[in-house]
């Protein structure tokens, strides 16, 4: 009993915020301030730079079985692509896809692509597949958000972003 005691004084300590949370755990939760979306396009023409992210794994499971996603991102029009990976090591196969189905397409080359320092994206397959197709691969720098993109990437990845066709 003299357990409980203590344990509910202390409990009477603790400011509440109304949701049976205290305002140290709230905070906690707290995600940081995204970056406001880009109002200037930095490129001229469709295709010209790519920005890409990873995310993963996700709670649940695609009826696929796919636990991973990798998002690009064309500046120029902010047309978005999904797609979903079993696993990480999928993103290099995806892209190399992606990439030669768009350039067939529209019949323009890919000029850059921009990802974080992921293994994914910095591995000898994929530098490799870039260098072939005349791709300038750049990294953002460690340890800091998606500062040029807006944080497009990662709200597409929690789920929150907003209509791209803007």
């Amino acid at each position: 009993m003299p357990y409980l005691a203590r344990t509910s004084h202390t409990q009477r300590r603790i400011r509440s915020t109304g949701r049976n949370m205290c305002e140290t755990c709230q905070r906690g939760k707290q995600t940081r301030k995204s970056f406001p979306l880009k109002s200037c396009v930095s490129t001229s023409k469709p295709l010209e730079l790519f920005q890409m992210d990873l995310f993963g794994p996700s709670r649940t499971m695609s009826l696929r079985g796919n636990l991973y996603g990798l998002v690009v991102v064309d500046d120029y029009s902010r047309y978005t692509w999904t797609l979903f990976l079993h696993i990480k090591k999928d993103a290099y196969l995806e892209f190399k896809k992606l990439a030669r189905k768009l350039q067939n397409t529209c019949c323009s080359n890919i000029g850059a692509i921009r990802s974080d320092h992921g293994g994914e994206f910095q591995n000898e397959k994929f530098i490799s597949f870039c260098n072939k197709l005349g791709i300038s691969h750049n990294f953002s720098a460690p340890n800091t958000p998606p500062e040029w993109c807006g944080g497009e990437e990662e709200q597409v990845s929690r789920g929150a972003c907003k209509d791209n066709s803007k």
